[in-house]
């Protein structure tokens, strides 16, 4: 029965992987302006066009269908024999089609892609604000580690759930419904994988926060926040965009914008080709 269950689910998943035609509203970034604007411990946020795809836009509400973590050159200095713990902080690191980012993916598990495996979708880059060093180290460190973990496609009733593009779920139980698979933690998808690397070094992605009573005699009304880490099963790929602990940035602006270099098309070009 097992042996049957994972044919029947690698075909769902598969099928659910597959392409699906989306008409563009607008020119996704150009490969090697996200190269120069990328930086360790980024998180690329996709808008995916296949069918699971559909589902999880719906589901959360989002641009956004799929995440990846930014490595860099940390998988050429690991082959090389470099030192773990260091990461070079220096953008740009890596060309299209080398493997510079981590991501799960419903089929093959988790692994390690080039740029060019996003050719043509819109993306957006969301950094971590003020994490260390260290801890950026061991963050692409834990992600590394699972380098090859898959998703147990025996879960049948997981992935048949997203067989209709917009699932008819209650609002309030839309984000459980994302949280694919048996609980294993040698199973991984998307944004499950890059939440628990950031959980291991304590950084923030949406945390659930209580308030209770500070306990400060001089200001009795005084409350305190304390957070609370949110299931790492939970998360989805919009929440490292609303984050407030994670800065968007934007390759465009980054890398220098002027307005006035633009031309529109009820502007004449200069004469004689100056400015």
């Amino acid at each position: 029965m097992g042996f049957a269950l994972q044919r029947i689910g690698s075909w769902l998943g598969g099928w659910l992987a597959r392409p699906m035609h989306v008409h563009g509203t607008s020119a996704a970034t150009p490969p090697q302006l996200l190269l120069a604007t990328l930086q360790p411990a980024d998180v690329l946020l996709v808008e995916g066009h296949s069918r699971i795809s559909s589902a999880i836009k719906y589901l959360t509400q989002s641009t956004w269908s799929h995440a990846a973590l930014y490595v860099g050159d940390a998988l050429r200095q690991r082959g090389a024999g470099g030192n773990r713990g260091s990461v070079s902080p220096a953008p740009g690191a890596g060309r299209a089609g080398e493997s510079c980012f981590i991501e799960a993916d419903i089929v093959e598990g988790v692994r390690s892609v080039g740029l060019d495996a996003f050719a043509g979708l819109h993306t957006r880059i969301c950094r971590p604000v003020g994490l260390s060093e260290a801890d950026r180290a061991r963050v692409l460190e834990f992600a590394i580690a699972r380098l090859g973990h898959r998703y147990d496609l025996r879960n049948v009733l997981d992935l048949a759930r997203y067989l209709l593009p917009t699932p008819p779920v209650p609002q309030r139980l839309r984000r459980r419904m994302l949280a694919l698979g048996s609980g294993d933690p040698t199973r991984a998808i998307c944004s499950t994988l890059i939440a628990q690397a950031f959980q291991s070094v304590r950084y923030p992605i949406l945390p659930q926060i209580t308030v209770h009573p500070a306990g400060d005699e001089d200001c009795p009304d005084c409350v305190a926040e304390v957070l609370h880490v949110r299931h790492h099963s939970l998360f989805a790929p919009r929440d490292f965009d609303v984050s407030p602990y994670f800065r968007v940035v934007k390759p465009t602006l980054e890398q220098g914008f002027d307005y006035r270099a633009l031309t529109w098309a009820d502007t004449p070009p200069p004469r004689g080709g100056s400015g």
